[in-house]
């Protein structure tokens, strides 16, 4: 296989071009196509979709690529990718991830998009040095003006969040880019309807919790919601308990509390107003929001302060959202084991379903009472909440935190024969070691434990804060931490890293084994 990483672009574009020929006479292969464009490991996994990294052949250009597995849409699935499709053609604009190809072979639907590298928009904040209410007025009138062009257009996004705000790349200054259209409709002119009950809990407007009709204003609630993020680094509206988050929403009980918006100017607290306006026919629309002063006479408008507390409420702020995003994917892996859907969606993970997939959707466990009940949690969004009644709940689940801290004690002595006996053989993980690939098995662990673990390079003390565990069935369950790793570096001054991580458990023989774990943050192995 083709490693152009390893080389300079020069010599391997100028492979491809000798190889360009062969391919094209020899048709489609795993990695070419007859479009081109020749693809590179994977970014992301879901559920019915992979994004690579791709390039053209005849031009050397960059680009990502969602694969779609269509063998495994059902009808309503293969109606949503068309409405994507026929969306993100439609939108062309410096702040929205652009559509380049729809390709359509057998078994497989080709989006090719924008190769942005920049990350999430929030997780560059958090790595600035310096962040003022000057730069989120810059952020959100970026957003405001993807929006914008959005709604012009006839088109209303309907799921607004951090995680679809992107940057263009990682260079100082790089363009705010709205990525994932996969809930966005198409309305005529200012048009207000019941198109159903889609987005993601803390960013649903109103309106649309109160099963009203709707329309673009759904999006400008959404904007307010960002926008209060973006100046102090956490929420308007949060409660552990969906149903109470939801009245806090409806009731548009929100407010400004002291001292950290002591330091907010009025005029940043008054659009933030217009935005979160329970009537959204007097909700301020994004043209008008883009003339507000605070975001279009900025450098007078705008205080320049420094925000360190909102830098560091929002560090907290992304890390419950990555636990969330890593627990539902981890839910998804499961099935690959032991449990089976009736259906699927190809929604995101951290988002609510639409009504019609609602309808007949179950999970089902074999020789389970079939009963289940929907529940999407504010922090932790499991699609289904299961009655048990054969083992004592709380029990079983620090049974899971313990068997968890066990792994985790295994590694920091370097033990690879305990580990491997935790571990089941199939073992598959997301881990920042892997670049982004799905690894599978034990081998690929094995090289640190006898190359980095038991050289003396072990953490001296490990920490698992706000361990959450969902139980699913009997033999099943999930559990997303944090994980703090003490460790003494090679001057001999400690040192601490932080990582996000998610495990998936299945017992079999009475014995529980990790079947797949998702990290995020710091590398399992302490950098000297």
């Amino acid at each position: 296989s083709l490693q152009p990483e390893a080389y300079s672009f020069h010599f391997w574009y100028s492979a491809l071009h000798a190889i360009c020929s062969i391919c094209s006479a020899s048709g489609p292969r795993a990695h070419f196509f007859p479009h081109r464009l020749l693809f590179f490991p994977l970014f992301f996994r879901g559920a019915f979709s992979v994004v690579r990294r791709c390039v053209k052949i005849s031009s050397g250009q960059e680009y990502a690529a969602k694969i779609i597995n269509t063998k495994k849409l059902s009808a309503r699935d293969h109606q949503k990718l068309e409405r994507e499709a026929r969306i993100c053609r439609l939108l062309k604009h410096p702040n929205i991830v652009r559509l380049h190809d729809s390709i359509s072979e057998e078994g497989f639907h080709y989006l090719v998009f924008d190769l942005v590298t920049g990350g999430e928009l929030f997780e560059d904040i958090v790595a600035r040095e310096y962040y003022s209410e000057a730069d989120a007025s810059h952020c959100i009138q970026q957003i405001l003006e993807s929006v914008h062009h959005c709604h012009v257009n006839g088109i209303v996004h309907r799921d607004l969040k951090p995680e679809n705000l992107l940057l263009a790349s990682k260079m100082k200054g790089a363009a705010v880019k709205l990525a994932d259209f996969g809930l966005a409709i198409e309305v005529q002119g200012d048009q207000q309807a019941w198109f159903g009950f889609a987005g993601t809990p803390g960013y649903l407007s109103p309106e649309v919790l109160r099963k009203d009709p709707y329309g673009k204003p759904v999006d400008m609630w959404a904007c307010g919601v960002i926008l209060y993020i973006l100046l102090v680094g956490y929420p308007p509206f949060w409660d552990e308990d969906q149903h109470r988050l939801y009245q806090q929403i409806k009731a548009g009980a929100y407010d400004f509390p002291s001292p950290e918006w002591d330091t907010v100017t009025p005029d940043a607290k008054d659009l933030i107003n217009k935005m979160l306006t329970i009537n959204p026919s007097k909700r301020i629309t994004a043209a008008e929001a883009l003339k507000h002063p605070w975001i279009c006479q900025r450098s007078t408008v705008a205080s320049m302060m420094h925000r360190q507390e909102t830098v560091e409420c929002l560090k907290k702020f992304n890390a419950r959202r990555k636990l969330k995003v890593s627990f539902v994917f981890s839910l998804k892996v499961i099935h690959m084991y032991s449990f089976t859907f009736l259906q699927e969606s190809t929604e995101s993970a951290n988002t609510t379903i639409e009504d019609e997939d609602l309808k007949g959707k179950a999970w089902r466990f074999p020789g389970r009472v079939s009963a289940r009940r929907h529940a999407i949690c504010c922090c932790f969004p499991s699609p289904i909440c299961l009655p048990y009644t054969s083992l004592c709940v709380s029990a079983r689940k620090q049974d899971i935190i313990k068997v968890t801290e066990q792994l985790i004690e295994s590694i920091n002595n370097g033990d690879f024969e305990s580990y491997a006996k935790i571990c089941d053989p199939g073992l598959t993980s997301f881990e920042p070691e892997a670049l982004g690939n799905l690894v599978e098995g034990h081998d690929f662990h094995r090289f640190y434990f006898e190359n980095a673990l038991s050289k003396g390079n072990k953490p001296v003390h490990t920490i698992l804060l706000n361990p959450h565990v969902h139980l699913i069935g009997e033999d099943a369950a999930c559990i997303a931490y944090i994980r703090l790793t003490q460790y003494m570096d090679g001057s001999g001054i400690p040192r601490t890293m932080q990582s996000e991580e998610t495990r998936v458990w299945h017992r079999r023989d009475g014995k529980w084994l990790n079947i797949h774990f998702h990290r995020s943050g710091a590398p399992s192995v302490p950098i000297k």
